[in-house]
């Protein structure tokens, strides 16, 4: 199983975990499980990462922006599907309909050059090769879209039937393996 980790986890991970990380756990368990390929780091969320919630990622985990770790993306393109499925399926279209056409043009641009629709492609892409399995990891609600023109990351993942879970699951999922590394660091 593989995860795509967004930019909303890492700003939760360091606020709410790190904080109580006295011995390096979580930053270790982190780097490492990127390191492995188990969890992927976009470029786009590395970017995000250094301009968000006054670069407290970036301070916090150094790692974030370490170029080895980095998944690149520029390679991602959507394909038709993809502009089908953005027109049709992954808008609001209650909000599009009191856009313009050019103010739609310029909100898609801007999404497809946003970390969400790289996340998106990238579990997209994963999904096609039947060995890997992808899950989403995010902090964001399906709910409350702040009347933006396209829905959020665990409202397109269920739409794609990609796994979407947040930071407290992805944790529990690991569990064992950070009591592990606690009770070794604090014997």
């Amino acid at each position: 199983m593989r995860f795509i980790i967004d930019t909303s986890t890492w700003v939760s991970l360091v606020k709410y975990y790190k904080p109580f990380d006295n011995s390096s756990v979580i930053y270790d368990f982190f780097k490492k499980k990127i390191k492995d390929g188990e969890f992927i780091l976009l470029s786009e969320v590395s970017t995000e990462c250094s301009y968000v919630s006054k670069r407290i990622v970036t301070k916090e985990l150094d790692f974030i922006t370490n170029k080895k770790l980095i998944t690149k993306t520029a390679e991602l393109l959507p394909t038709k599907k993809f502009y089908n499925l953005l027109d049709n399926q992954f808008c609001n279209q209650n909000q599009k309909r009191l856009l313009s056409e050019v103010d739609i043009e310029s909100l898609t641009n801007d999404f497809l050059k946003s970390a969400d629709s790289k996340i998106i492609l990238k579990a997209i892409e994963i999904t096609k090769t039947l060995d890997n399995q992808i899950t989403v990891v995010t902090e964001e609600t399906s709910s409350n879209n702040d009347n933006k023109l396209y829905k959020k990351i665990p409202a397109v993942c269920k739409e794609l039937n990609v796994n979407c879970i947040g930071l407290p699951k992805l944790i529990e999922g690991f569990n064992k393996e950070i009591t592990v590394k606690i009770k070794n660091t604090s014997a």
